[in-house]
């Protein structure tokens, strides 16, 4: 089958780009000695985060249990939680994850710490835990080089739980005194930061800049998007993920209607404005969605499209993108040559 042969809205990868992406970034981590620990938030896809394996990275990044669960049942050997995991139910379907392959997880009380701990023991299991960091994202994370320590200590001295290290997002070289403070103040206690996970695609090529990391995170490389190319982590000619519409209605002479609105292309803000870039008109702007419609402005455009043609976006965000849709088609030179389903889908939980 050929693209324009699909049905659209639809989510194509162009796997030529893809594969040089998971390439283009493990080449770059090993040359500086960091560990490529990929997110998998962004593509959901055993598949990719085989492609991922194989060319060398170490494990996979999950956010959430339920895809952390999918991996394990395809296989991923290694993989890292970077969340609080609250509640019994969670904690018992971790434990039950942490049985079938290698897991680590976060932390940043001591409320957590103390759950990990208490279901660790039930299961006689022990769990490697790091403390989340705030270095400047403000989202999760300890504010301070003197309770990370302090949370250290309780994570050692926790039953069935193991110190794992320091991890933060975003990573930037600030994060560098912040493990090194850190380190001093354990030192006394014969704890050693082994392991310190940064992450995000928008500095990935100056992960080597911070030079306490071991590892690093980064999702939206495998597929790119309009704002990793806004902040020029990634080129267009790099962006994998395309979508493919149709424009369905010309209602004036300036504005044109695609099938794809907010149920397809990501709400999330660019600064710029506009919700996308049509690679065939891009002086466009998708200026508005409704949940199945594209409101585009073509007034700067020299040539404006007939109802009934395709049109390829780059969407603002892939992740979310992502989690739109039931599959992804992996295309080479045109044509479909693999159907992906989405099989971490949803899993919010």
């Amino acid at each position: 089958m050929r693209i324009d042969e699909l049905d659209t809205p639809a989510v194509i990868i162009d796997l030529d780009m893809l594969e040089a992406n998971i390439v283009r970034l493990q080449t770059y981590l090993d040359e500086h000695h960091i560990a490529n620990r990929p997110h998998i938030k962004t593509h959901k896809i055993p598949a990719i985060a085989h492609k991922q394996l194989q060319a060398g990275a170490i494990g996979v990044t999950c956010q959430k249990l339920g895809e952390a669960e999918v991996m394990a049942q395809a296989g991923v050997g290694d993989i890292f939680l970077p969340y609080n995991i609250i509640g019994a139910s969670k904690l018992e379907r971790l434990m039950e994850l942490a049985r079938t392959t290698h897991l680590s997880v976060t932390a940043d009380s001591p409320q957590v710490v103390r759950g990990l701990s208490s279901a660790s023991q039930q299961a006689g299991l022990t769990l490697d835990v790091l403390v989340e960091c705030d270095t400047g994202g403000q989202r999760c994370g300890v504010q301070s080089p003197a309770s990370a320590a302090d949370l250290a200590r309780l994570i050692a001295s926790a039953p069935n739980l193991r110190f794992g290290g320091l991890m933060t997002y975003p990573s930037d070289p600030r994060f560098d005194d912040f493990v090194r403070a850190t380190r001093d103040l354990l030192a006394g206690d014969d704890l050693r930061v082994e392991r310190v996970s940064g992450g995000g695609t928008p500095r990935v090529w100056q992960a080597h800049q911070t030079r306490e990391l071991t590892e690093y995170r980064a999702g939206e490389y495998v597929y790119g998007n309009r704002r990793q190319v806004q902040v020029g982590s990634m080129r267009v000619e790099d962006c994998a993920m395309q979508v493919i519409c149709t424009v369905v209605s010309r209602p004036t002479a300036e504005r044109g209607i695609l099938d794809g609105g907010s149920k397809t292309l990501t709400s999330d803000p660019f600064p710029d404005g506009g919700h996308g870039l049509i690679l065939e008109y891009p002086e466009a702007n998708i200026y508005a969605l409704s949940e199945e419609h594209g409101h585009v402005d073509f007034a700067k455009s020299a040539h404006r499209p007939e109802i009934g043609e395709r049109v390829t976006v780059i969407p603002n965000h892939c992740c979310t993108v992502t989690n739109l849709f039931d599959e992804v088609y992996g295309v080479r030179e045109g044509e479909v040559e693999v159907v992906w389903p989405i099989e971490a889908r949803g899993l919010v939980r």
